[in-house]
């Protein structure tokens, strides 16, 4: 078994979750983050174990959706004017990704880390102490209309196909799910196997506390660069293999090490509610608008959408409220006073895959970044497969996928 010394870069849900996963095993671990525990994404997404969303991003139905998205500076997916110049090669990667061969090929690597999370999921939680906080209350994707409804069907065909279970519904069968819709809202699809968390910042800070009480240590320190034998930071060098987990910010410490990688970053924007803003009984997803109403226990979030505009432009909150002033029309029932706004970074490649594996020519870092709105989602199936790669052990699914790699053989 390796027990050279690990230093994994980033605090988030997946930095601290391979953490503890390393821990498990004997190895010695240090976490350091610019910020500390739970600072970013980890602390404002929705809350959900997503594990019947198999199907990326980058498809043939998003093809058909964004021109009119993208019509809407305030709409599901937009890129800001500034930006659009700066994104473009990645448009074009995600526009390749979105061939039918290759929505298949990205599918099945996206289910079977889907599946291997599931599996890992709640043996993680009962041994960090965290089982307490899972929810099991599923999820209800609406739509406003027949022709949105017949759209869906093929994504839920290969759900079924996979044996995802799951449940058309009436908006007579959809009220006793979730009173309050819109009637507006004529159909609906339930999938019982889509869990949640009660807060995703405590469930994050929560593994900070339980990785400190294993014996490992957190360092608050920014890492401005990687080297051959370990990272470089503002307080100094530090020496070790190197798990990369630093989210949005990961493709800018692979550059130091000559390695490109096509990371991009999803603005993700939400409202926090007060707890008695709503009685919501499940997460609600808006689907045909690209945002969701989650029940945490510190509120009621109104969140999602995508805007693709990097680490540097400032936030747009314009967006937060823009959601918000549709669950106010889709939830009539919801209270819209009170709440606090939030912008996050989402790390995204363009094939909606993870980076999983060694990075290309430097064997003593370990990627794993780049799960886009999955990170929660894939954070315990992300952390087996990296304490196996350190220990040794064989990868409990096949990371040809993921690797790392894969985008120097595809331009």
């Amino acid at each position: 078994m390796a027990t050279r010394d690990v230093i994994v870069i980033g605090a988030g849900v997946v930095g601290l979750s391979a953490a503890l996963a390393l821990r498990a095993r004997g190895v010695p671990v240090t976490v350091i983050d610019r910020e500390g525990p739970a600072a970013g994404a980890s602390a404002g997404n929705a809350g959900a174990f997503a594990f019947t969303d198999i199907l990326p991003l980058a498809s043939p139905g998003i093809m058909k959706k964004a021109p009119r998205w993208l019509l809407d500076p305030l709409g599901p997916l937009s890129v800001p004017p500034a930006y659009a110049l700066r994104i473009a090669p990645w448009m074009w990667r995600f526009w390749r990704a979105c061939s039918p061969a290759r929505v298949a090929e990205s599918t099945r690597g996206q289910t079977a880390l889907m599946d291997l999370s599931k599996v890992e999921l709640e043996p993680f939680l009962e041994a960090t102490g965290t089982q307490a906080m899972l929810r099991k209350d599923g999820n209800l994707q609406v739509y406003e209309g027949q022709a949105e409804f017949d759209a869906s069907l093929p994504g839920w065909q290969a759900r079924a196909d996979h044996g995802i279970a799951f449940r058309h519904l009436t908006p007579e069968e959809m009220t006793e799910i979730q009173p309050g819709l819109s009637p507006r809202f004529k159909r609906g699809t339930f999938t019982p196997g889509w869990y949640s968390i009660a807060d995703p910042r405590d469930y994050t800070l929560a593994l900070a506390e339980r990785f400190r009480a294993n014996g490992g240590r957190i360092v608050i320190a920014e890492a401005t660069g990687l080297t051959e034998d370990g990272v470089v930071t503002a307080n100094g060098p530090m020496k070790g293999r190197v798990v990369l987990a630093a989210g949005a910010f990961s493709h800018r410490l692979a550059r130091t090490l000559g390695v490109r990688i096509p990371l991009e970053t999803e603005r993700g924007y939400n409202t926090t509610l007060p707890t008695d803003a709503f009685d919501l009984r499940c997460q609600v997803t808006f689907g045909g608008h690209g945002f969701v109403v989650s029940r945490l226990s510190s509120g009621i979030r109104v969140g999602g959408a995508v805007e693709l505009g990097g680490l540097d432009l400032p936030p747009n909150f314009k967006r937060s409220q823009a959601m918000l002033d549709k669950a106010a029309a889709f939830l009539p029932g919801l209270r819209t006073f009170g709440g606090t706004q939030w912008m996050g970074f989402r790390p995204s490649l363009p094939d909606s895959l993870p980076a999983i594996g060694p990075l290309p020519g430097h064997p003593n870092v370990t990627c794993a970044f780049g799960h886009g709105h999955l990170g929660l989602t894939q954070s315990a199936g992300t952390a087996r497969i990296v304490a196996d790669l350190a220990t040794g052990a064989p990868p409990p699914i096949d990371l040809a996928p993921f690797s790392p790699a894969r985008f120097g053989k595809r331009t």
